[in-house]
């Protein structure tokens, strides 16, 4: 006889949320635990102190792993909640014949938790500007989803100059948009107030304009042959930063990338598709120059109480074992700059993103981050070798709402191309380390 969870009413979870060994976790997808209602909740969001393991990821070899990094061990007692009954008694089955030992389910979420103010929850501060497969498909589709208001969308395909990665297929509708429009590859830096107005009206987007941007999730071995693929959802968080820096109003990021839409079952397209350009951006770019900043501002920031600099590289990068590029000949980092941990190498972000390439729960960044010092009463700037998992970096803690976080455009590119500035390297809790 198969084992069955017990089920528990909103009084019990109210204690259980309140018991520092009992861990609820959220079954719902990704989106729903960051706000969106999508199954006619009261209110948007998860219970209060609650974790994020969708359903779906019950399929993933590593989920063990994924739930013990959520602080959960098979002998703290553990409740699930989510929209659909039968899953959630599913799951907590399963998790029971895994050798859980202790399981509850709770199945008051939508008509009574979500629906009782009184009831804690929390949300991501910008959730709408993060959106799912869901939102994309009924916005091509004509059907106006939830908060949107713009009769004009644009939805881009991110790309590092490599056509055929949008060619190879792409979300209907979905104009291409290379990277290298909006940055220059001689400094890797923003292009100009003038040469973005120009790459942004080519295609058709103006200060009013919904753009969506998502990439293709690839890293193919052979990383020189296919140099575009590199870019994959990483380009469409750097365009995304340029595009809120430039001024667009509503900014939305596919969670997950074309890969998530794919997941879901979506179709993709090989037709061409061609903007209609504009003539009227409808503000002076850039709107937001705080977005960035540049080298000196990155020293004062060092020199500065309450701002921190933030290298979003690998540990290797950071130690000066590497430099991560093939055109960076100098290794180490920024003195003072404090370390973010991106994850294995210079093209990866992977301990900022779950194992369906949406961005981590951001309760588990926010914390790794308050280890270091990096909070939201702090003036933060991001940086990496060019930019690109800055950019990643920097929409984790915009999205959470932190008042002042920035990109350091330059990055170690700049920084190390200056022969003037100061170089670290070793690991910096230890006394071997040197600078230069």
């Amino acid at each position: 006889m198969s084992q069955r969870p017990e089920e528990v009413s909103t009084q019990q979870l109210m204690g259980h949320i309140h018991d520092a060994r009992h861990v609820t976790i959220d079954i719902r997808p990704i989106e729903a635990y960051n706000g969106w209602p999508l199954q006619g909740e009261a209110r948007g969001g998860h219970i209060q102190g609650s974790k994020a393991f969708p359903y779906e990821w019950t399929g993933y070899e590593n989920w063990w792993q994924i739930l013990q990094d959520k602080g959960v061990s098979m002998d703290r007692p553990v409740t699930l909640y989510g929209n659909d009954p039968e899953k959630t008694e599913q799951m907590g089955s399963w998790l029971m014949e895994k050798g859980q030992q202790q399981v509850n389910i709770y199945h008051g979420f939508t008509r009574e938790w979500s629906a009782d103010k009184s009831l804690p929850m929390e949300r991501l501060e910008r959730y709408p500007m993060l959106v799912g497969p869901h939102w994309v498909n009924e916005l091509i589709n004509g059907k106006d989803p939830a908060t949107f208001e713009n009769k004009e969308f644009v939805v881009c395909h991110s790309h590092y100059g490599y056509l055929k990665d949008y060619h190879n297929g792409h979300i209907p509708g979905a104009i291409e948009l290379n990277t290298m429009d909006l940055e220059s590859s001689e400094t890797w830096n923003r292009r100009s107030p003038g040469e973005l107005r120009q790459a942004l009206l080519k295609r058709g987007i103006t200060r009013d304009t919904t753009v969506v941007v998502y990439g293709r999730f690839s890293y193919p071995d052979n990383r020189e042959k296919y140099p575009g693929q590199r870019a994959g959802h990483l380009g469409a968080m750097r365009c995304a930063a340029i595009l809120l820096y430039a001024g667009v109003r509503d900014i939305r990021i596919l969670n997950g990338g074309l890969a998530r839409w794919e997941q879901a079952g979506y179709p993709v397209s090989r037709q061409t598709n061609s903007p209609e350009a504009k003539d009227n951006f409808g503000a002076e770019i850039p709107v937001h120059p705080g977005v960035f900043v540049d080298m000196e501002q990155a020293k004062n920031m060092l020199q500065a109480n309450g701002s921190e600099l933030v290298s979003m590289r690998s540990w290797e990068e950071f130690i000066g074992e590497v430099s991560g590029y093939n055109y960076i000949g100098k290794t180490g980092r920024i003195p003072g700059a404090i370390f973010g941990n991106c994850g294995s190498d210079a093209y990866h972000m992977e301990n900022y993103r779950n194992p369906d390439h949406t961005m981590r729960e951001y309760h588990e960044v926010a914390a790794n981050w308050a280890k270091n010092g990096i909070v939201p009463e702090k003036h933060i700037a991001f940086y990496c070798g060019t930019g690109w998992r800055a950019s990643e970096a920097f929409w984790n803690a915009y999205l959470m709402g932190w008042p002042n976080v920035s990109i350091y455009d330059g990055g170690w590119f700049e920084w190390a191309g200056n022969p003037d500035n100061p170089i670290e390297q070793g690991d910096p809790g230890q006394p071997s380390g040197s600078a230069q």
